[in-house]
């Protein structure tokens, strides 16, 4: 590992990783917060934990977090929070839009909802055709709540610096691509930190 990469943690650096369910957002977060020395932290596990506490599935917690907007709040408090103190990857459907202005590296990972539904499916050990109806119940769900609450469109990616195909990349490909732009990112911090440092001299 290169000095500069050594040095993420010193550096403060946040990473923002968004994208749907099945999309590969959480594969790729984790990958990047263990190649780069991050802390990991999970807005979906986040989410699923609130939803268990109330005994309540993830279609009915999303739908009950339609009405109670102090579920999102709650959980972009902590997203920010972790931000703040840097030296982390934020794995959240919404996060790059929460940490605008914080994260560094803004990444949107995305794939079409059959491909999503086939993941979900083999990962929880569904049917295909339930799969695509959480997926269709979820999405939807999401998109009006982001979109009451923040007035965020969650099919525009002008927000993002960097967005991957996960149909078109298999998972090796992704995290390369990935990593690639976050080094990038960590060079230009890095000097712009020396610069700054050089000036106090």
């Amino acid at each position: 590992m290169s000095d500069t990469l050594a040095d993420a943690c010193k550096l403060g650096l946040v990473i923002a990783v968004s994208g749907k369910p099945g999309s590969g957002k959480s594969t790729l977060a984790r990958a990047l917060a263990e190649r780069f020395g991050l802390r990991y932290v999970s807005l979906g596990i986040i989410f699923r934990r609130l939803a268990s506490e109330r005994g309540m599935t993830l279609e009915e917690f999303s739908r009950l977090a339609e009405e109670d907007r102090s579920i999102d709040r709650l959980i972009d408090t902590i997203s920010r929070q972790e931000g703040e103190r840097g030296c982390v990857v934020v794995d959240g459907h919404i996060s790059a839009w929460i940490l605008k202005g914080i994260a560094h590296v803004k990444i949107l990972v995305y794939a079409p909802a059959e491909v999503r539904a086939a993941r979900i499916a083999q990962r929880d050990g569904k049917s295909m055709e339930e799969a695509l109806e959480e997926l269709r119940i979820r999405d939807s769900s999401e998109a009006k709540r982001y979109k009451k609450y923040y007035g965020i469109d969650v099919n525009d990616v002008t927000v993002f610096d960097l967005a991957i195909n996960t149909a078109t990349f298999n998972k090796k490909e992704m995290i390369e691509l990935a990593s690639r732009a976050v080094e990038l990112v960590m060079k230009r911090m890095s000097k712009e930190q020396k610069l700054i440092e050089g000036t106090k001299i």
